[in-house]
């Protein structure tokens, strides 16, 4: 026992020297800093921080303090990168991006878009969210909704972008990256999905059943119970019941709400037949302007990082060096590069947080790509 209480001694007193070598060495990188910020080169420099790693872990003596070593220093500089980018920004070489901040953008005037026919959840949450009254008109596709607002159709498109038990909506992530919109607000409604054919049909009658795929998902564990039912895909839950109406086939059937059972004078067959009665699903509400509300708590981004090793924990230690919380974060695959993949991430705070700035100017920068996708 006391062999091991003078080890940890002699670990202490080292421990000691090291926290005030790392402060001097935090001091010498602050002058660094200064110097690039006065001759305008980047705090970044790839290049001589893996020849230094190399160099650094060639001195150990053997192979397991090779890697520690490696991995000790590529920490402490990256520590150091963070250090560099808030006296950049301390000193105002870095602008605040370029959000408009507004107390209310929406006016009575404001055109919405939705995805799908009259009934849709779509148009549900959109009215929770801009009221019964608004002004609106509905779309095919995801796609044409932000095509809507690119081109000034529309004021502003409302899109699913994840439900509490299917996960995300993918083609909307994906859509968020390749338009220049911008996320200004989320709706989140409950989902009761009900199963509806003509008035006319009884359960026993049906032998297929239409629907979004993600409300079929979210009724995976009903519908497993009626496997000798075929399952079809549609663009739009409102799609599939306003089908079943048109078609007049009392074996046909429809996932949707009971509300779009109403509107299309639909039977209810079977209510409440989603996995989870705490079903629910998040909107965005999406605008071809970089505008954000005076209220808004939460950032949207996503960032495409070199595919290498720790370069995922590299982009996220920006936020807890800040101490900012990250509420989600989700993976994409990248268009044309196999098994990489675009980082969605939202996190707590605002573009005025000097924190938050302090973060993502040090992602942007080390990011092989990162955007903005909206605060609300």
């Amino acid at each position: 026992m006391e062999d091991l209480l003078k080890l940890r001694d002699e670990i202490d007193k080292i421990d000691t020297q090291l926290v005030s070598l790392y402060e001097e060495r935090m001091k010498i990188a602050e002058g660094v800093a200064r110097y690039k910020i006065a001759t305008g080169k980047k705090v970044l420099d790839r290049e001589r921080e893996l020849s230094k790693l190399e160099n650094l872990s060639a001195k150990a003596t053997s192979e397991f303090t090779k890697v520690g070593i490696s991995e000790l220093f590529e920490h402490i500089m990256a520590v150091s990168r963070k250090r560099q980018y808030q006296l950049l920004n301390e000193s105002g070489v870095v602008e605040n991006p370029s959000f408009e901040v507004v107390e209310d953008f929406i006016t009575p005037k404001a055109k919405i878009v939705f995805q799908g026919v009259e009934g849709a959840y779509s148009q549900q949450a959109m009215m929770q969210y801009f009221g019964s009254e608004c002004d609106s008109f509905h779309v095919e596709t995801w796609k044409d909704a932000m095509e809507a607002i690119k081109n000034g159709e529309a004021d502003f498109a409302v899109l699913p972008i994840e439900n509490s038990s299917a996960g995300i909506v993918s083609e909307n992530y994906d859509l968020l990256v390749e338009y220049d919109n911008y996320i200004v607000g989320e709706q989140i409604i409950q989902i009761q999905h009900a199963l509806m054919g003509l008035p006319e049909a009884t359960l026993s009658d049906v032998t297929s059943v239409y629907s979004h795929p993600q409300a079929l998902m979210q009724c995976g564990d009903y519908l497993y119970s009626h496997s000798e039912w075929d399952k079809i895909s549609m663009k739009n839950t409102a799609v599939a019941a306003k089908k079943i109406k048109e078609d007049g086939d009392k074996s046909q059937a429809a996932i949707a709400s009971q509300l779009t059972a109403q509107i299309y004078g639909l039977k209810i067959l079977d209510a409440n037949i989603s996995n989870s009665e705490n079903n629910a699903t998040r909107f965005i509400i999406v605008t071809n302007k970089k505008i954000c509300s005076s209220k808004a708590t939460r950032i949207s981004i996503c960032f495409e990082t070199t595919h290498q090793s720790g370069s995922l924990y590299h982009m996220l230690s920006h936020f807890i060096y800040n101490n900012i919380n990250m509420t989600n974060i989700q993976s994409r695959p990248i268009k044309d590069k196999t098994w990489e993949y675009r980082f969605f991430v939202d996190i707590e705070g605002t573009l005025q947080d000097t924190a938050v700035i302090n973060a993502l100017t040090g992602i942007e920068a080390e990011a092989v790509s990162m955007k903005i996708l909206g605060t609300y």
